[in-house]
């Protein structure tokens, strides 16, 4: 029996590998096959013959990964527009702390005004600044519960500007 850390021989045809596994394994075999690492529909049903995978369950798989693909495609842009949102908000809490340790630089710590800037200093940027590093752990340390019902939401509106939209272009397509 081969220990899990090492390769079976060519021989060894009683050596089971994990579903993942065998998946990965075969991805990398046809990528080094193909030249240009694409596939045409023929040899794709060409390869799912050999595995002994019937033409329905393939083109199953295909509509799945139809699917799928747009949904990868929505996550990138969600994560995308999520960064972009919290940098944009980072960079806003930058500026108005540093106008703040400006005016309190420049009333040199005495008088009405410093204790005004100082003020106004911890006031709005304590709570800010707190709502900034929960976005900011929430965007890049994510709880996967919390992040697919907030993928989800995302991806209904998105879905309903669409579909509004395209309704819209058709209407006014129409006058």
């Amino acid at each position: 029996m081969t220990h899990p850390n090492q390769h079976p021989t060519n021989q060894d045809s009683t050596f089971l590998y994990p579903a993942e596994d065998a998946q990965q394994i075969l991805s990398i075999a046809m990528a080094c096959q193909t030249e240009s690492g694409d596939l045409s529909r023929a040899q794709l049903l060409e390869i799912a013959e050999e595995l002994g995978i019937s033409a329905e369950t393939l083109a199953e798989a295909e509509r799945e990964w139809d699917v799928k693909k747009y949904e990868l495609a929505d996550q990138r842009q969600f994560d995308r527009e999520r960064k972009q949102r919290f940098q944009h908000s980072l960079s806003r809490f930058c500026f108005f702390i540093g106008f703040l340790f400006v005016l309190l630089i420049l009333a040199g710590g005495s008088g009405g005004w410093a204790g005004l800037a100082n003020f106004l200093l911890f006031l709005p940027g304590a709570p800010w600044g707190l709502k900034l590093a929960w976005d900011a752990w929430r965007i890049y340390r994510p709880n996967e519960y919390s992040y697919t019902k907030e993928f989800q939401r995302w991806r209904r509106k998105q879905q309903m500007r669409r579909a509004v939209g395209g309704a819209v272009r058709r209407l006014m397509g129409s006058f």
